[in-house]
């Protein structure tokens, strides 16, 4: 086989490995979307039909009018968007600051509080119910979406730190030298010039910690004790019962909960494609 050929060959098999890769990840979509605007009929049937025939929005029109459980889907995707945004917000505030700490000072501890943050990321948040419960509970945050945005602030923000240390150390210390010398103040320096060079990083890590925050169940179950305090993905055990499950209800309701992760990529997708591509080619 001559050169050009097995490059056409590799170019062919690499192209195809791609196709591969997009519709493992696009047909479980897929599949969510199908189920939820089948019949109950189709859903329950046994015969395997990758194309749903009878189109129906009997499973979106009840969960908007029935609700999930005893409270109105919107309360849940509510409070499903106050605790990703507020994650989101807060988490990026002290990601940012800690990680120009790291990257631009020479501290006591610097290299320890690096590998502290490491190894708080390979501890299982499963391990972490019963102790962080009893410390959100003790400071007054019990069964408060307050209290959920602290939990996954302090889960996200070790690997955002790690994420945009990165992107703060790429930007040379010069332009900031340069900002000093012409008159500019510590604050201006950061929020003028390494700010809008950083920006991408951070959209970068939004990302992370929005659909984290977004998906979270277990502390959304443990913490909240009242049912319109509940998140999206604890609202969808309302559709399991002893008389099996609703799989058209619980496939339109995450449709639901994945139509505003998407909404968000959108918006933010040209700023992240930069991002995750920027540390490699500033220098």
């Amino acid at each position: 086989m001559n050169p050009a050929t097995r490059r056409k060959a590799g170019r062919v098999a690499l192209n195809a490995a791609g196709v591969i890769v997009i519709l493992a990840s696009v047909f479980p979509v897929y599949w969510m979307v199908a189920t939820a605007l089948k019949t109950k009929q189709a859903i329950a049937s046994t015969e395997f039909s990758l194309f749903p025939t009878d189109f129906t929005f009997e499973h979106f029109t009840k969960i908007f009018t029935q609700g999930v459980g005893n409270t109105s889907i919107w309360v849940y995707l509510g409070n499903s968007a106050i605790v990703a945004l507020g994650t989101v917000i807060v988490g990026s505030l002290f990601a940012l600051l800690s990680a120009t700490a790291v990257a631009r000072f020479r501290f006591r501890g610097r290299t320890s509080y690096l590998i502290l943050l490491l190894i708080v990321q390979m501890v299982p948040a499963e391990a972490m119910i019963i102790p962080l419960s009893l410390m959100v509970r003790r400071a007054g945050l019990g069964d408060q979406l307050l209290g959920l945005i602290v939990i996954n602030v302090g889960f996200t923000l070790p690997f955002a730190i790690w994420m945009l240390r990165t992107f703060v150390a790429a930007v040379p210390k010069e332009l900031e030298e340069a900002a000093s010398i012409d008159g500019a103040t510590r604050f201006r320096t950061f929020w003028s010039v390494l700010f809008p060079l950083v920006a991408p990083g951070l959209v970068a890590t939004s990302i992370f910690s929005f659909i984290t925050a977004w998906n979270e169940f277990v502390f959304a179950f443990t913490l909240m004790a009242n049912e319109k305090g509940y998140t999206m993905p604890v609202a969808l055990r309302w559709f399991a019962s002893r008389e099996g499950t609703d799989w058209g209800g619980v496939m339109a309701a995450s449709t639901m909960m994945t139509i505003p992760v998407i909404v968000f990529f959108l918006i933010v997708q040209r700023r992240m494609v930069s991002g995750l591509v920027a540390g490699a080619v500033k220098g």
